[in-house]
């Protein structure tokens, strides 16, 4: 049996976003929105059916977040979101704050989903939560999969098929008719298609399979909103929403349920996991048979609790967690469904199939066709389809494996494994030739590079001098103000800027013209700061495509695609690069446009650069070599370009690694390592720095109190926080620790289009106030702001430094008393 997790839903060339935007935009209606969800869900089933799964997840798709999925579907809705408008109007409310109807109301929180770059929006658990099961979205999505199944097996073919009559192949090695090969192309004419040789084997018609987060893990990943609420105190009343919702799925005839609990991966109490114990005993009365669901890493201790529950089937993460496999093998039941994720939904890599096959092939002997054979994960982490990459080189395309591409190798490793090798052999070939010749080449490798790296000294990881005698000096040089103002980098990315870029790329505008274009940009960025009064300015970012893909196409060892897209959040999507080999820096990458807007401007302007482990963490990541290496690499790159940025003037430089906390292993016995050689790589590239030049950082919402002290051994001399929806909550870390260098939390979330009023501002920094001395406290938004209009950021900003402005009065006037 072949199945999968989940599928990206963003669909084919980002159509789900634009449809989004155009939605919140008020360009089309509520029900022009649904159908277009409804046509990339469609869409996303066919693919899937094409790459030959039996059963084909259902709810693992979403307008926003499945997280937030998972709140409506069980009533959890907080009563700040009450009123107007319809259902889909309050849901956009919950997920960003505001929608086309209903008054304005702050969004839930959002925070990183486990390890990855994707955000989830955090259910609230306050004394007052009731739960009400609605499962519609769930229920009229199975019916929309089984009408896609139908046609799928009722015709001869679906939209989206492979041609492969007559054609030569793409990297990867399928067919095409009237196409042209790229590195690795084998031929193998009229070869029939996965769904094909399924059915041709006597397969049975694919069957769809809810996907549903389980309660344990939606409780443990909600907040509780006061000292007074306990998380586990909702387990019984949620059980019972459980129970309804899987009895809903019984009399829509599902057979399987898929039920999510990553948190297995997490080191777990005895409290919790007697919960998740009490929750299976619940449980195991559906009559729909229970596929548990574990992914992002190893069970560990939670290896015999997971092992004993009374589920049907358990599905393990064999990529992250292939340490425990043999375990798994011997102690879980055999008359039971063992799903393996042999395919990693994490990396865009081949996998090596001869090694998956030869591991799997004893224990299909012993389970035979109890033994699945799955991703790792949701492919929700990688991008949709390779075949789009038509400039993409095609020595490194022979070398990757988008979503489609991974479901024909679980394929290939379940056909292996039923039919033998011989019913496969092609693509077993194929594979085998295209790791090889990923191996013997020579663009991974740079000998000058591997020498620099070993050539690290612990002086190069050190300031001249500690954070105290810098402020003195950073404070004399800069002349800032109490509360001082900035931003966090980036300015509106204007339909005219992306025009611009398009035409650029196209050849339609000249570089010459697009510099003299880009430069107005930033002079356009430097003016508004100055009228609205920032402090410490930026030259806006208009470019850059992407805070990482910007700087990766000016370093050795990346690759870039044109449709490599992975959701953010929402409808905020990012193309991490690939790094396939040693990283370097042949040459400066942003000192002539922020010398340009210094220029400008008697304000300081900040250097703006992206740190080693965000470049790194946000990228497809070669898996050749340790981590740590590809990290100092990228770190020494950097370093050039801060020794440049502060030869050619630049007072203040900001090195944001938003991704440091992401980054953190699942497993708190798993953290030294990382952090040791992350807070290392963050010093390489910046204590080149003088003393005079003060050194930003900024990170993304993130739990800090666990590694506060790594983030203290960045010593950076500011570091701006995401805080503004944690109403300052996340502060506690910095006080706790008594951090003593600069702080700027946010204070307005810039993730809704909502205007920020200018007492909320006050009334969070002085929350800020009452953990850091105000001498230390910096006013600035929460995160960048290139998904904003010029519309909103200017009126936003503006309240911004009239807050900041009260605060200095109320603190000179403190001071006089």
């Amino acid at each position: 049996m072949r199945h999968n997790l989940g599928f990206p839903r963003i669909g084919t060339k980002r159509r789900l976003k634009f449809a989004l935007e155009k939605y919140w935009r008020g360009d089309t209606s509520e029900d022009e929105l649904l159908q277009r969800a409804a046509d990339v869900r469609a869409a996303n089933w066919r693919a899937q059916l094409e790459a030959g799964m039996d059963l084909v997840p259902v709810g693992d798709f979403s307008l926003y977040d499945h997280v937030l999925d998972m709140s409506v579907t069980l009533g959890h809705v907080p009563s700040r979101f009450a009123g107007d408008g319809s259902s889909l109007d309050r849901y956009f409310r919950m997920a960003r704050g505001r929608s086309q109807r209903g008054a304005p109301a702050q969004a839930l929180e959002m925070t990183k989903w486990f390890d990855t770059n994707y955000h989830y929006l955090v259910p609230e658990l306050e004394s007052s939560t009731t739960f009400a099961l609605d499962p519609t979205r769930l229920l009229s999505q199975i019916d929309e999969a089984r009408a896609v199944v139908a046609e799928h097996a009722g015709g001869t073919g679906t939209a989206g098929s492979h041609e492969h009559a007559g054609g030569t192949s793409t990297a990867g090695g399928h067919e095409h008719a009237g196409g042209t090969g790229t590195a690795g192309s084998h031929q193998h004419a009229a070869e029939p298609s996965h769904s094909e040789r399924r059915d041709r084997a006597g397969g049975a018609t694919p069957a769809v399979k809810p996907v549903i987060l389980g309660p344990a893990s939606y409780l443990y990943l909600a907040k509780a909103k006061g000292p007074e609420v306990d998380k586990l105190s909702f387990l019984a009343p949620l059980l019972t929403e459980y129970r309804k919702l899987l009895d809903a799925l019984d009399e829509k005839n599902v057979e399987w349920v898929q039920i999510d609990e990553p948190i297995l991966a997490l080191d777990l109490t005895r409290e919790w996991r007697g919960a998740i114990r009490l929750v299976y005993e619940v449980l195991k009365s559906s009559r729909a048979k229970l596929l548990l669901t574990t992914y992002f890493g190893e069970l560990r201790e939670n290896f015999d609790t997971v092992l004993a529950l009374p589920v049907d089937g358990l599905h393990i993460d064999a990529v992250r967690g292939s340490e425990e496999l043999d375990g798994v093998f011997a102690g879980f039941p055999r008359d039971k469904v063992l799903s393996v994720g042999a395919i990693d939904g994490r990396n865009v890599w081949k996998a090596d199939l001869d090694a998956i096959v030869a591991r799997l092939e004893p224990e299909y002997d012993v389970r035979g066709e109890k033994l699945w054979v799955a991703p790792s994960c949701s492919l929700l982490h990688v991008p949709v389809d390779l075949e789009l990459e038509s400039k993409l080189d095609p020595e490194i395309a022979d070398w990757l494996a988008f979503a489609k591409q991974k479901l024909e190798e679980v394929d290939t490793v379940a056909t292996a494994l039923a039919e033998g090798r011989a019913a496969v052999a092609g693509e077993l070939r194929a594979n085998r030739r295209a790791n090889e010749r990923r191996r013997a080449s020579g663009r991974t490798g740079d000998a000058a590079v591997g020498r620099r790296v070993h050539s690290i000294e612990p002086s190069m990881l050190r300031r001249h001098a500690p954070y105290s005698e810098r402020r003195r000096k950073q404070r004399e040089q800069l002349k800032l103000p109490d509360f001082p103002t900035t931003t966090i980098g980036s300015f509106p990315q204007t339909p005219e800027i992306r025009a611009a870029r398009r035409a650029h790329r196209k050849g339609e505008m000249s570089r010459e013209q697009y510099t003299e274009f880009l430069r107005g940009q930033i002079a356009h960025a430097i003016e508004q700061q100055e009228k609205i009064g920032i402090d410490v300015l930026v030259h806006g970012e208009a470019e850059r495509n992407d805070m990482v893909e910007y700087f990766g196409e000016q370093l050795s060892g990346y690759a870039f695609t044109q449709h490599g897209w992975v959701q953010s959040f929402g409808s905020r999507c990012v193309k991490p690069p690939i790094i396939y080999g040693d990283v370097s820096r042949p040459a400066p990458m942003t000192v002539d446009w922020i010398t340009h807007a210094q220029s400008l401007t008697d304000r300081p302007v900040k250097g703006m650069l992206t740190g080693p482990i965000t470049m790194m963490q946000w990228a497809f990541v070669r898996d050749d070599q340790p981590r740590s290496t590809t990290a100092y690499q990228i770190a020494l790159a950097l370093r050039d370009e801060v020794s440049d940025l502060e030869g050619a003037g630049i007072r203040a430089i900001q090195v944001d690694e938003p991704a440091l906390r992401e980054g953190l292993p699942l497993r708190r016995s798993d953290w030294e390592p990382y952090l040791a050689y992350a807070t290392e790589a963050f010093r390489i590239a910046t204590a080149v720095a003088r003393d005079e030049t003060q050194i930003h950082t900024h990170m993304c919402y993130a739990e800090f109190n666990d590694i506060i002290e790594s983030i203290a051994l960045l010593d950076a001399d500011v570091i701006t926080i995401e805080t503004s929806r944690s109403d300052m909550e996340l502060l506690d870390a910095f006080t706790d620790f008594e951090y003593p260098n600069e702080i700027g939390p946010g204070v307005y979330d810039i993730h809704s289009p909502n205007v920020p009023e200018v007492e909320d501002m006050v009334r969070l920094m002085e929350l800020a106030a009452a953990r850091i001395p105000s001498e230390r406290l910096w006013v600035n938004p929460d995160c960048g702001l290139k998904t904003r209009t010029w519309e909103e950021v200017i009126p936003s900003l503006r309240n911004m430094v009239e807050a900041a402005k009260r605060l200095r009065e109320k603190s000179v006037r403190r001071g006089a008393a």
